[in-house]
């Protein structure tokens, strides 16, 4: 059998768990054997657990993000079908640990967000759409004005977060706040396109 690899991806709230989620549910009902994996920086629901904003959860592996190999020494050997959850979150050698899999005959499906809260390319997401078999893009609905959501807007204390240079991975703290946002209505003050 030969293995291949799918992203879903989009903004927040656009159901990219919940598509993750059901891909595997239906492996599962055709008696494939599957691992799920997530990345630990992401403990918002707990920890080896995936939920999807309206609740839908599974048990996962919660892995470190800076060393992506270390999903090749868990693997079961059995394994038909591997989901991934927040891969965004990982190091770049997630690239090729997914290619490695998927040569192997494994079908790799991850899901994770494309961009950033200030509109940047998120992590190694831009080379696994470029390696990819299967794309998937979601969207939500922009609160603003209803349009189609394409971006995650980052609210700190209510207002949009400025540009800024360097990583920006803030994780559903206290004073922060994501929306979905258009094209249009994504802020980002201070950054040279405004």
């Amino acid at each position: 059998m030969s293995g291949w690899i799918e992203v879903i991806t989009g903004g927040m709230f656009s159901g990219k768990t919940e598509e993750l989620l059901r891909r595997v549910r239906r492996a599962q009902f055709a008696k494939q054997e599957v691992q799920v994996l997530t990345a630990g920086i992401d403990s918002r629901y707990g920890h080896n657990i995936i939920a999807s904003h309206n609740g839908i959860k599974c048990d996962a592996i919660s892995l470190s993000c800076d060393d992506p190999w270390e999903i090749l020494d868990i693997l079961n050997p059995r394994v038909m079908v591997v989901g991934i959850d927040e891969v965004q979150f990982f190091a770049n050698g997630m690239i090729d640990v997914c290619e490695e899999m998927a040569c192997a005959g494994i079908r790799v499906v991850v899901a994770g967000l494309n961009l950033d809260a200030l509109g940047r390319s998120f992590g190694s997401m831009p080379e696994l759409l470029a390696r990819a078999d299967h794309i998937t893009t979601l969207n939500a609905i922009c609160v603003k004005c209803g349009g189609l959501a394409s971006r995650t807007q980052l609210l700190l204390h209510g207002k949009p977060v400025p540009w800024q240079e360097g990583p920006l991975i803030l994780i559903g703290g206290e004073n922060e706040g994501y929306e979905a946002r258009c094209r249009a209505c994504h802020e980002v003050p201070g950054d040279h396109k405004n």
